[in-house]
């Protein structure tokens, strides 16, 4: 097949449909050869997905022989025939490492947090494999300078020693160690047998070490070659010669060329072209090569960009699409890809952004289109994913509300059999939680209210959660084996429920397979991890999870892809959309290395970081080579503004600074194609019809309708926002209180209602210091049995600590002797149909027989102009006491009325009754009752509110936001038949 005396270094340059053309070169090779001489041809591949499009291109040709397809890091085969033994499994490798990492943790607990222990293994693994291939030993590490780093690299550089019998292991070899192995063994026979056959390795750049030396061998046989993608023919030789410092050049999209061709002994002017074929733009390849240049050589953009002649030409297939927000840049993109597919283009979307291929794909849904997605889908975000990370959460942490219904709602729970009885059980435990609560709930909690419900599966329903969640708080550190038996049990027995058997739909489909298959994976391997803390095995599992991924034929579009960066490679597409074109994202950053810094990178010989940013260049210089190319980003992210990928941003520089050529017009077309796109996503946004926005709502109920009852409490409401009364006592909508609860300030006022009704209710001792001692001791208990968080339990007991002196100083210095305490009282209003209840904190009897109303605050308490306008309830409550309310106690006059402010600032507030006031509020609240008893008067949304900011209980109902505080309200009468329907 080829000349031996000539160098046999091939390339195709960016766009080619690579896998296309490689085919094509090589069928132009065997022409005048018998078909059977194909067989005889070993190719090997750079990926799986590159495999695949080679063989469907031989096979759409007809019946004929093919070539042995191979992939460049597998030669299993070969290793078999040497008698080398198998690779070690990497989940057992990255097992073993974590107990070392463990080990180091503990020792040196400032290195990293201990949620980062398998992050911190795997990448210790990712160093070692590096390490491998490169062909550097611990010792060459050991042997560092490290007298001028600071000591973090000193120790880390002793912990290296201590991984030195991995590359030791001669029967359980890494992967790449095993491939230094097999290469070794193939260099010793082929030096003393030469393959006669043809062997091509195609696709890959030789960013690796062993493949590195795996071309290099292949390209030293008689019949060896290299076809490199996406070869930059347009690159000065200057520029190839000044790429020999990785510390400058190994960010470069062609630095690894450089590299290989170093190893090879060839130069630029030894790389032929694999075929004639040109690339779909090469004005357009000259412009990205140039804008590309290494970052010490950019001068020479004005030097070489005045031969830039045709820019124009080069953009006039490039749309640039700056949107405002990731939302706006995945619907401009799905239009783009619907467009293509109405015209059977074939388009690829190519991101590494998973997020935003995920909104791109929910906005395609919408017209049934289903992309054929590279990456499938991340196991931690399916189904079975899901309940298995819920449930690895629970584990060393006490149940709440929240974490126990997102296990009982999880579509795979009770999926055996009983699942409506079971999602009927689940709604009425949840409404029960919401009001009634506890925060955490309890065997005893769940018994009891089980005891409350008709239902007859209820009580075996609880039993079933009980046993279920049974001490999972309380777990201990134990074997691996023995957390991942106890989590595949507890996910059965969630998935089984009460009353099926098997492990109900756990396991079924793709995603159940799959997640069987991981947890398989690390069941066969978990004896290598030793010991774990609950913690640690929360953490690994999450990590181990997140290796798995599901694809499933989901009836995809054929001219429709999702690709990662890597498979621009394998484009062929007519249209490629290079999608999240921001710095971080694409190229994404490299990730801190906690083992060595770049300069003990490059003196061991290892590659920098910036490895990575070099490949994905080499990603981007191919992508944007394609016949017709979409470029987008979002100017802002979910957090803050987004700058532009450092190669978007070179480009644009470099047309802005060509207006002899036209660079600036070339540019601004290619905005106003990207802008037309979003104008058209704009335009799908918009509804059919626009909405008017609701007015300020005040509803007129009938008469018969509106309440005949309110409490004390609630009159201040009526006033300041009457539309919370007809919401819920006409309309009968209680709010549902949130499943996350935290202490509040609703909270922590009946806390401090019934810490001080025990208080008061017990014998007081004389002695002050003993006083205060009963106080906080009734308050610790008070708080034990209703604050379930510790730290607002520590809180509450220092404020009460800090108040209690105030509080022992002023109770019952008038005298008084309680007489009511929470009880509840009720008043008919003359004339009216209507009665107002109330329940004062507490009322005492004072020595000349009259009555002092206390009411406890744990806030600021009302000034006097704020009861006499709005906050009624005291005065309102000492007129119930003057009409009889209180049935104990009968009617009586009453002296005064105090609110007891118990916060950071303790404070009374008291407030002289004299009979005008009395007469005067009792009088005011006839007319505000008599008001709403007129079918005229309507109930306005917050008529008269503290302040703008304070919320209501059902402004959403009211669609506060809307409207403002300073419209005018609109009156609406309702009729009985449309009473629902308000």
């Amino acid at each position: 097949m080829f000349d031996a005396s000539s160098p046999r270094l091939y390339a195709l340059p960016p766009g080619i449909d690579f896998p296309r053309e490689l085919v094509r070169g090589l069928q132009a090779r065997m022409i005048g050869q018998p078909p059977e001489a194909m067989a005889r041809v070993t190719l090997f591949l750079n990926t799986q997905r590159m495999r695949r499009r080679v063989t469907e291109i031989l096979t759409a040709e007809g019946a004929h022989f093919l070539p042995r397809l191979r992939l460049v890091t597998d030669l299993s085969a070969e290793g078999a025939r040497f008698g080398i033994p198998a690779a070690a499994p990497k989940l057992r490798r990255r097992l073993e490492l974590m107990q070392l990492v463990l080990g180091l943790l503990d020792a040196q607990p400032d290195l990293a947090p201990r949620a980062a222990l398998f992050d911190l293994a795997d990448s210790l693994a990712g160093l070692l494999d590096e390490m491998q291939g490169e062909g550097i030993t611990p010792d060459q590490i050991g042997a560092l300078d490290v007298s001028n780093h600071s000591a973090h690299w000193a120790r880390t550089q002793s912990f290296m020693r201590i991984v030195g019998p991995f590359f030791a292991d001669e029967a359980n070899p890494d992967p790449q160690a095993k491939l230094q192995r097999v290469i070794d063994a193939l260099q010793t026979e082929w030096a003393a047998r030469p393959p006669a056959d043809p062997i091509l390795i195609a696709g890959s750049t030789g960013s690796r070490g062993t493949t590195l030396r795996l071309m290099r061998l292949v390209a030293a046989q008689p019949q060896g070659a290299i076809i490199l993608p996406g070869y930059d023919f347009d690159q000065p030789t200057a520029i190839w010669a000044g790429m020999s410092d990785a510390l400058t050049a190994e960010d470069h999209p062609q630095y690894r060329f450089r590299k290989m061709m170093d190893v090879l002994g060839l130069g630029p002017g030894d790389v032929a072209r694999w075929t004639a074929s040109a690339a779909p733009c090469p004005a357009r390849n000259r412009l990205i090569s140039l804008s590309l240049r290494p970052a010490p050589v950019t001068d020479q953009w004005l030097s070489e960009g005045q031969h830039l002649t045709d820019l124009t030409g080069a953009c006039k297939d490039l749309t640039l699409i700056e949107a405002d927000s990731p939302r706006d840049e995945a619907l401009a993109l799905a239009l783009i890809l619907r467009d293509a597919a109405e015209k059977g283009q074939r388009a690829a979307l190519i991101t590494p952004d998973r997020t935003l291929t995920r909104q791109v794909e929910a906005a395609l849904d919408r017209w049934g289109i289903t992309p054929d997605d590279s990456a499938g889908v991340p196991l931690p975000l399916s189904p079975p994913g899901r309940l298995l990370r819920h449930i690895s959460a629970l584990f060393g942490q006490k149940l709440t509300s929240a974490a126990l219904l997102t296990l009982l709602k999880h579509p795979l729970t009770a999926s055996s059999t009983g699942r409506g009885t079971h999602l009927l059980l689940t709604r009425e435990l949840e409404l029960s939680l919401r009001r009634n609560g506890p925060p955490f709930p309890t065997p005893d909690s769940l018994r009891q209210w089980a005891s409350t419900r008709k239902e007859a599966e209820a009580a075996a329903w609880a039993e079933w959660i009980i046993t279920a969640t049974d001490g999972l708080e309380t777990l201990l550190p134990r074997p691996l084996p023995d957390h991942l038996a106890h989590h595949v049990t507890l996910a059965e027995t969630l998935a089984r429920g009460p009353w099926g058997d098997g492990s109900g739909g756990l396991w079924d489909k793709a995603a159940g397979q799959e997640a069987a298959r991981v947890i398989a994976d690390l069941r066969q391997e978990a004896g290598a991890a030793g010991v774990l803390a609950v913690h640690d095995y929360r953490n690994l599992f999450d990590s181990v999870l997140q290796t798995g991924e599901i694809r499933e034929d989901r009836g995809a579009h054929p001219g429709i892809m999702v690709w990662g960066t890597l498979e621009a490679r394998v484009s062929g597409a007519d249209l490629v959309i290079m999608a999240g074109l921001n710095d971080g994202l694409w190229p994404k950053l490299p990730s801190p290395d906690p083992w060595l810094n770049r300069k003990m990178r490059k003196d061991a010989g290892l590659s920098l970081p910036d490895r990575l940013i070099g490949l994905s260049a080499h990603d981007y210089q191919q992508a944007i080579a394609a016949p017709r190319v979409v470029l987008s980003r979002a100017r802002r992210d979910a957090e803050a503004e987004t700058v532009a990928s450092r190669w978007l941003n070179r480009l644009t520089n470099l047309l802005d600074g060509l207006p002899d050529q036209g660079g600036p017009q070339a540019l601004a077309a290619m905005r106003a194609r990207g802008r037309d796109w979003l104008h058209l996503a704009d335009r799908l946004e918009q509804p059919a019809a626009s909405m008017p926005l609701a007015p300020r709502p005040s509803p007129r109920p009938p008469v018969a309708a509106r309440p005949r009852e309110l409490a004390l409490t609630r009159i201040a409401t009526l006033i300041r926002n009457p539309y919370d009364i007809y919401a819920r006592y006409i309309l009968r909508l209680f709010k549902l209180e949130p499943l996350h609860r935290d202490p509040d300030a609703r909270l922590r006022g009946s806390t401090l209602h019934r810490i001080l009704e025990s208080f008061v209710r017990q014998p007081r001792p004389a002695d002050p210091v003993a006083a205060k001692a009963l106080l906080l001791q009734v308050t610790e208990s008070v708080l034990a049995d209703d604050v379930p968080w510790p730290a607002a339990r520590l809180l509450w007991q220092a404020r009460m600590a800090r108040a209690a002196d105030f509080f022992l100083a002023h109770d019952g210095a008038d005298g008084g002797v309680p007489v009511m305490l929470e009880e509840k009282g009720k008043t008919r209003l003359d004339g009216l149909d209507f009665t107002l209840s109330g329940t004062p904190d507490r009322i005492d009897a004072l020595p000349d027989g009259r009555l002092h109303i206390i009411d406890y605050k744990t806030g600021t308490p009302p000034t006097e102009a704020q009861q006499k306008t709005f906050d009624k309830q005291l005065l309102l409550a000492a007129c119930m006491a003057e009409q009889g309310g209180f049935r104990q106690l009968g009617p009586s006059e009453v002296a005064r009325i105090s609110y007891v402010g118990l916060g950071s600032s303790p404070k009374i507030v008291s407030t002289a009754m004299e009979p005008d006031l009395i007469a005067g509020t009792w009088a005011d609240l006839h007319r505000l009752i008599g008001r709403y008893m007129v079918p005229e008067t309507g109930y306005t949304a917050r008529r008269a509110m503290f302040e703008t900011l304070f919320p209501g209980d059902y402004d959403h109902l009211s669609r506060f936001g809307e409207w403002e505080m300073t419209d005018a309200a609109q009156p609406v009468t309702l009729s009985e038949a449309r009473r629902d329907d308000a």
